[in-house]
Formats: C-alpha cells, structure tokens, sequence
C-alpha cells in the first residue's frame, strides 16, 4: 500500500476553499455536498453567482429552461398562473433548495424572489453533463426532488380538508421545522412572505389569512416580532390546532 499522501489531502483541501463552491458556507445544504474538491472545481467552473433584489422574477412559465439554479441565501415563491388569472403559489424555497429542473425544453412554473436572493446559475446543458459525469451529485439531486415531492403531497392535504386556522399552524410548523433541519432554531419563525403570497400559497384569501393569524394573536398562541418573525408561545398548542384537536 503506497504512503498515506497528507501533502495531497492538504492540497486538496485547498483547492476545494479557493473555489467558489469549495468556499461557499451554505454547501453542506446544496445538491453540491457529495462532490470532492477536484468535482467542485469542475463544477465551479460552469457557475455563475447572482444576487437578485426582492420581487424580481428569475424565470417565467413558458421560458425556455436553460439554467438551473442553487439558493445561497433568501427566499423564492414558485407559482403557476391560472387560465383565469389566478395564482396560485407551490412553494418556497430557501437557502439549500434547487430549482429551475424541466422536463422539457421550458419551465413548467414561475419562480419570484421574496427577499434579496442570492444564487448559483448553472448553463442547463453543462450541468445535465457533469450529472451524467457525476452520479452522487445525481443521486443527491434525486433525493432532494424526492422531498420537493413529500412537500407537494403535504400541500395538497393543505389545501384539501384543513379549515383556515388548521392550515396557518400547518405553514408555521412548516417553517419551524424546515429551520431546525437547517441547525437554527425553531422558533421564532421567520415569515418573510407577505399575506397575500401566504394566501395564494394556502388557498384561501388574503383577509382571510390576516384575519386568522389576529385571533392567533388574540388567543395568546403567537406573537409577532420584528423582523418578520413570528413567536409560538405553546409549540404543543399549535400542532394541535393543525391536527384538528
């Protein structure tokens, strides 16, 4: 067995913190997390960072699909219109998340910044390659759709049976655990959307919406905080108001 090579590893080390990817804090979240330092710096190699200011549009329904995208920092809404004008919103996505996968040459919905977003842009040909190129990227980026599918199921119970007050719980609870899955805590609860988008999001309208979380207030169930954050007083409490007991 040949020498065990620490001048190798240091270099490799090295090259991985130099690169973009290698350096970015947030990769251990990313698709980007199974790859080593000499796929990183393939990788970095095709991106392109961008920072996007609050409510801008990344793509629209109907663009062709040529990029993919990883998100650094913020927020981002996924919406499709309807044929009567309608929106209706299928996600939010934060630091970690991917977006912008196509079955075919266009995009199948909309994506919309919520806060400043920063994001990795990768050309969607380059990056089909190197998926091709590197199948534990590939299998990572299954695992992650997988869960977008979990979450698709999870809103459309939401958007079924629950009454107002059962699906505003479910979104804070939501969030809650989507931070702690992020190592911070979980409470307060960063509600960086507006009304409207919790609305669109959740099938109901935006009265609606204020309306429930002022009796969540009232109640003594949360409180809101600066910084578009919401504190849940009794975190037993509002699981059970969003199973219905």
């Amino acid at each position: 067995m040949p020498p065990f090579d620490m001048g190798r590893v240091r270099e490799k080390s090295s090259l991985a913190d130099t690169t973009p990817c290698g350096a970015c804090p947030v990769r251990t979240l990313t698709v980007c997390a199974a790859l080593e330092a000499d796929e990183l710096r393939r990788l970095s190699d095709i991106v392109q960072m961008q920072r996007v200011e609050a409510n801008q549009t990344i793509f629209a329904e109907g663009e062709g699909a040529d990029a993919l995208f990883n998100v650094t920092a913020g927020t981002v809404k996924l919406y499709k219109l309807l044929p009567d004008g309608r929106r209706q919103i299928t996600g939010f996505l934060v630091t970690g998340d991917f977006l912008g996968l196509a079955m075919n040459e266009s995009y199948a919905y909309s994506a919309e910044t919520v806060t400043q977003t920063s994001l990795c842009r990768f050309p969607r040909r380059k990056m089909e390659a190197l998926l091709d190129e590197f199948p534990k990227m590939q299998r990572r980026l299954f695992s992650m759709a997988s869960n977008e599918l979990a979450a698709a199921q999870d809103q459309m119970l939401l958007l079924g049976r629950k009454t107002a007050r059962e699906k505003i719980c479910s979104f804070l609870l939501m969030l809650a655990q989507r931070q702690s899955r992020r190592g911070h805590k979980d409470n307060p609860v960063y509600v960086p959307m507006s009304r409207a988008d919790i609305a669109d999001y959740l099938g109901l309208t935006t009265e609606t919406v204020s309306r429930t979380f002022t009796q969540l207030k009232t109640s003594g169930a949360i409180s809101l905080q600066e910084g578009n954050r919401i504190q849940i007083a009794d975190m037993d409490g509002i699981y059970d108001m969003a199973e219905g007991v």
